[in-house]
């Protein structure tokens, strides 16, 4: 096992490759605001860092940065993503060279149609009723009716669904930024009614187009699969040559819960409760609602070989977590959720290991955990569970330090940011 010397660099002002807010800059990048992602300008640097890559590979590709990137530099690439609603933001944003001026029309036949429809029902979903006024709600169902009722090009739709899903939470009066939890109890002043948000947004999206299909660039060749970091199905073996990612940080972000208001609203589920059965089986279990049924699994879970690597460390944090639950209100199962997270994690370095070439390099952005003020090193533990799967070196670069600004912060544990580079 060899273990490369771990330089950890403070780097001031470099925080592109964990922060998505520069994406808010730039065509087609900008079009959902996804603050689990990371920046475009820094995907770019490393796709110039290693020119010979022809192959690239995001296994927890979000709302797309990475395949877009890579396609807008020539580049074939794969992207997997396996929560269903932010697979289709990314498939929309992928669809940005399609004919623009027939795009048009049939976002005018939409709008058309939603403005004449007539609702039949009475009732929508309670959630919904919470946050916006009725007015509101009556047009954005307007535009659903009218989109599921349009038949146009089958690109030209998704698109479409992408413009509604995108105007939600602008939309509304209550606590919703995009990809954060809805919070009905708190207001915002900067509210768009349902189509005058609809028209901005396609206005917006079709100058981008306008500027990307004039540039004369080699597009190169992006695949999206609705699938699981943790098999990488329908990746060839020894296919990839450079893998850009970042996955879920350890750190009870509930990923699920954060789409409720998207969800409910495409009818993707009707309750908090079908969260669990339909939406959570398939992401990273990354939070402790995630967790709760796998207690007659512990055993299980601990014995498996992809774990073997970290699993004496892992035992001892997931035993003084499991004992200092019990002194807490809210006795939250954070030894659940950590032996899970990294029995995913292990699984998905496994997975890598069969889709990259021998000279690989891969590349995640992650960031370190300390629940109830138990210290979990995630660099190491990834690090570690990378050579196990088969990779032979890796070094963990830091980027920021994390939660130095929240002071309510429940423990005083240094927590970091940055890349684990796996060769």
């Amino acid at each position: 096992m060899k273990e490369l010397t771990i330089k950890e660099k403070k780097v001031k002002k470099d925080k592109v490759s964990t922060t998505f807010a520069s994406n808010m800059k730039l065509p087609i990048h900008k079009w959902f605001r996804y603050t689990a992602g990371f920046s475009a300008e820094w995907v770019k640097s490393v796709l110039d860092k290693y020119p010979n890559a022809k192959s690239i590979l995001d296994p927890f590709v979000g709302s797309g940065t990475v395949i877009l990137e890579s396609q807008l530099n020539g580049r074939m690439s794969y992207g997997v993503e396996a929560h269903r609603l932010i697979y289709k933001v990314a498939e929309a944003k992928l669809l940005w060279d399609v004919n623009i001026e027939s795009f048009v029309e049939s976002s005018n036949k939409l709008i058309e149609l939603a403005e004449n429809i007539k609702l039949k029902r009475k009732a929508y979903p309670k959630l919904l009723e919470r946050i916006y006024s009725k007015e509101t709600i009556k047009d954005l169902f307007k535009l659903k009716a009218a989109w599921q009722k349009l038949n146009i090009d089958d690109d030209h739709k998704k698109l479409l669904w992408f413009i509604i899903t995108s105007i939600l939470r602008v939309s509304s009066s209550a606590g919703t930024a995009q990809w954060q939890y809805v919070l009905p109890g708190k207001t915002k002043s900067k509210v768009l009614l349902p189509f005058t948000a609809f028209n901005k947004k396609l206005e917006a999206m079709i100058e981008d187009m306008e500027v990307l299909q004039n540039e004369n660039v080699e597009r190169g060749n992006a695949t999206l699969i609705k699938g699981d970091a943790r098999t990488l199905i329908g990746i060839p073996n020894d296919s990839i040559d450079l893998v850009i990612t970042s996955p879920p940080y350890a750190n009870n972000y509930d990923y699920a819960d954060a789409t409720r208001i998207e969800l409910s609203f495409w009818h993707e589920i009707d309750n908090w409760g079908e969260l669990q059965s339909l939406i959570r089986p398939d992401i990273i279990r990354a939070c402790t609602q995630h967790v709760a049924h796998i207690k007659n699994e512990i055993e299980e879970l601990f014995s498996a070989d992809s774990l073997l690597p970290i699993r004496d460390e892992l035992r001892e944090q997931f035993d003084l977590l499991a004992k200092i639950r019990l002194t807490k209100g809210g006795k939250k199962n954070y030894h659940l959720m950590a032996l899970a997270y990294f029995k995913d994690l292990a699984d998905t370095f496994v997975a890598l290991r069969r889709v990259c070439k021998k000279d690989a390099v891969i590349c995640f952005v992650i960031g370190d955990s300390a629940p109830y003020g138990i210290y979990l090193p995630v660099d190491k533990w990834l690090g570690e569970l990378a050579i196990g799967a088969g990779f032979s070196e890796y070094k963990f670069e830091k980027t920021r330090d994390r939660n130095i600004k929240w002071k309510n912060r429940k423990h005083r544990v240094p927590l970091k940011e940055g890349r684990l580079w796996i060769k």
